[in-house]
């Protein structure tokens, strides 16, 4: 049974080392996969975000040219603008000098169209300006517009893929902790298991150890109830043929196991030859106390050293 017992706790230590490991095992695999795929899904969202922004620079680079397209056919617009500008205004000024002209002495004829030729080149002149400014202003505002345009588009584009990477960190922490709180799960429920299932060995051992100990007091019990038994009915025999003493000596002795009793079953006749007390062998045919005179008998000297068989010799020769 303790071989049994010593057996059955190596097995439940190597059975709780297998599984401690295979646990420990399997959780630094699943912690590599997790980690595989945050890689590479961290990887995946960098890629992204880089292309998104070379799509977008590219995007800014076809408006910029688009715009500059778009700028020279309003740059040629205005300066046809101003073509026309000047062209009617010079049909109104020729219009006008014929009509002064006509209409001014000659005297003063050609100072009046003198002055009508500056005013028109200076008019002419403001409409240039006019003309080089509006343009300028143009370009700046278009470029302008284009410039904060681009520039919000970076500036929503950039908080767009912060908030997408910082959404898809927070997600790896969030799966980072189930997994750990999981693994924590896992060791207590291991743990939980293993304490019961050595608490229930315990307490088969425990078992075991109690019914073998109650079997033995059982057995043990009942070897001296029959060993009183046996006592009994071999002195209520003994007292029965009037052998009560030697009965009660005999048995007495036979408890005891004492070593000075001496076994010579080959010596010759001595001081103990024929009797357990010592002496030379005596009869049995002198009245007994408490009886009449039997037969007599001698104890064989055999049977010297073990007064109960000495006594069973002698009551069946009685009996016989």
């Amino acid at each position: 049974m303790d071989l049994e017992h010593a057996t059955l706790l190596r097995h439940h230590e190597s059975m709780q080392e297998l599984e401690f490991r295979q646990l420990n095992t399997r959780q630094k695999m699943r912690c590599e996969l997790i980690r595989l795929q945050h890689q590479a899904e961290l990887t995946n969202q960098l890629e992204h975000n880089k292309r998104r922004e070379r799509e977008l620079r590219r995007k800014h680079a076809m408006e910029v040219r688009r715009q500059s397209k778009s700028l020279k056919s309003k740059k040629l617009q205005i300066k046809k603008q101003f073509q026309d500008t000047c062209k009617i205004q010079t049909r109104q000024y020729k219009a006008l000098r014929k009509h002064l002209r006509e209409s001014t002495p000659k005297s003063e004829r050609k100072a009046v169209l003198k002055r009508l030729k500056e005013e028109q080149t200076r008019k002419l002149a403001i409409l240039a300006e006019q003309c080089d400014h509006s343009i300028r202003e143009m370009l700046s505002t278009q470029a302008l517009r284009l410039d904060e345009a681009q520039e919000a588009e970076c500036q929503v584009l950039k908080m767009q893929l912060q908030q997408e990477l910082e959404l898809l960190n927070a997600y790896h922490r969030k799966i980072k902790m189930q997994a750990e709180a999981q693994d924590d799960r896992e060791l207590r429920e291991l743990e939980q298991r293993v304490s019961y299932r050595r608490a229930l060995i315990q307490q088969q051992i425990e078992e075991e150890v109690l019914t073998f100990q109650n079997e033995s007091t059982e057995r043990i019990q009942s070897l001296l109830e029959r060993r009183a038994t046996q006592m009994k009915a071999f002195k209520s025999e003994s007292e029965r043929l009037g052998f009560s003493n030697l009965a009660s000596d005999a048995f007495s002795h036979s408890s005891s196991r004492a070593p000075d009793w001496p076994h010579h079953p080959t010596e010759g006749p001595g001081p103990h030859s024929g009797h357990p007390i010592g002496g030379p062998p005596q009869a049995c045919g002198q009245p007994m106390q408490g009886g009449p005179p039997v037969m007599e008998v001698t104890i064989p000297r055999q049977c010297i050293g073990y007064p109960e068989v000495a006594v069973w010799e002698l009551a069946i020769a009685l009996r016989l």
